[in-house]
């Protein structure tokens, strides 16, 4: 009884060792962001997903090391850190948000096809409305119109009435002379404009490994 005592609490430390560990690195990763200091963001998010590969901080300093490569010309490594947290993390809102972001990529390499494939992933009903303006997007780029209106109608639909976001895929609706459905009853869907923006640090208690 003694050493099985011993051994729980044993592995108690070494797991909040390990999650403090992460945290700091995640800390880090995120400092260097907002300096847009590419290459300790970079460091710090080597040494993080090597480490602490498994915890839920390595696929949320991910999303934030992406849009810095990708702003600073490096789509190659903002697309393989996002590729990184759709193949290795666990948690499926952070897997949709960064399919959404590949997808966002995609588009802009005017890659279409796999950028709409990168969307018909399965995904919750609260990003319903922010895949389906993307797609819109994606569509009207390859010349696709009246898919394209069909895809803004279809945001518009599942955006709740007093979503501010409304009014962005409106004006994209309009351009292509479509009509407003009526405003969708999934509240819900309106903010996932914003989790698609961000995503927030786990707690201290984040599991240490896969």
């Amino acid at each position: 009884m003694i050493l099985r005592s011993i051994g729980v609490q044993g592995w108690r430390w070494w797991t909040q060792q390990q999650a403090e560990q992460a945290s700091a690195l995640y800390s880090a990763v995120g400092a260097a962001a907002r300096a847009n200091d590419v290459g300790k963001a970079k460091d710090a998010m080597t040494q993080l997903a090597d480490k602490y590969g498994g915890t839920g901080y390595a696929p949320r300093a991910a999303l934030l090391v992406a849009p810095l490569l990708f702003e600073t010309g490096d789509k190659a490594g903002a697309k393989a850190q996002l590729a990184w947290v759709i193949e290795r993390d666990t948690e499926d809102e952070l897997k949709q948000i960064a399919r959404l972001r590949l997808a966002a990529i995609l588009l802009d390499d005017k890659q279409y096809d796999d950028a709409l494939r990168m969307l018909d992933a399965k995904h919750d009903d609260a990003f319903a409305a922010v895949y389906a303006d993307l797609r819109g997007d994606i569509l009207a780029a390859a010349g696709r119109s009246s898919d394209a209106r069909a895809a803004y109608q279809s945001a518009l639909a599942r955006l709740d009435a007093k979503s501010p976001y409304r009014n962005f895929v409106q004006l994209k609706l309009d351009a292509f002379g479509g009509a407003p459905p009526a405003a969708g009853a999934n509240a819900a869907a309106s903010g996932a404009a914003g989790a698609a923006a961000s995503a927030s640090a786990p707690g201290a208690t984040a599991a240490a490994s896969k």
